[in-house]
């Protein structure tokens, strides 16, 4: 009885650790072409409530767009884009995602206050990428247009 248990076990143990590396790997081929994080079956934002008061928080940046110019090959640079919440209620930034996995943000977790400043940090790392990249950052939040959008530049140097 324990013989089979321990069988059944490792086989399973087989089946769930090839199936994951089966979906990592088919993820990261089509990984630079993902924009839309549904497509990674990340589900959509839940249902937007309307508030009760009708007052929502408003994110608005210093810049979304940043070119971090020539960088070198195999290197991370990193970039804080900045904003205010100029809405009317706090602000709630649900979850943040790259365009790809070489374009990582890191992003308040708590409320951001009416009138208080917050900053969004991403971080791109070049390895295995060649020429001039464009890559983006989605944020959801709960503001009125539900998610924002940041875009980095960089042309790496071969």
């Amino acid at each position: 009885m324990i013989k089979k248990t321990i069988i059944l076990a490792s086989i399973s143990s087989i089946l769930l650790f090839g199936a994951c590396k089966k979906k990592v790997d088919a993820n990261s081929e089509q990984h630079s072409a993902i924009s839309n994080p549904a497509q990674l079956g990340i589900p959509e934002m839940e249902k937007r409530v309307v508030p009760a008061d009708g007052k929502y928080p408003e994110m608005t940046f210093t810049t979304t767009e940043h070119d971090f110019g020539s960088i070198e090959a195999n290197s991370t640079v990193n970039y804080s884009f900045k904003f205010k919440n100029t809405g009317q209620a706090d602000l709630i930034i649900s979850r943040a995602f790259g365009s790809c996995g070489c374009t990582i943000p890191e992003y308040p977790k708590g409320p951001i206050k009416v009138g208080e400043t917050g900053k969004i940090d991403v971080s791109f790392n070049s390895a295995n990428k060649h020429g001039n990249q464009q890559k983006s950052v989605t944020i959801y939040t709960n503001t009125k247009e539900g998610a924002e959008s940041l875009s980095i530049t960089a042309s790496i140097k071969e």
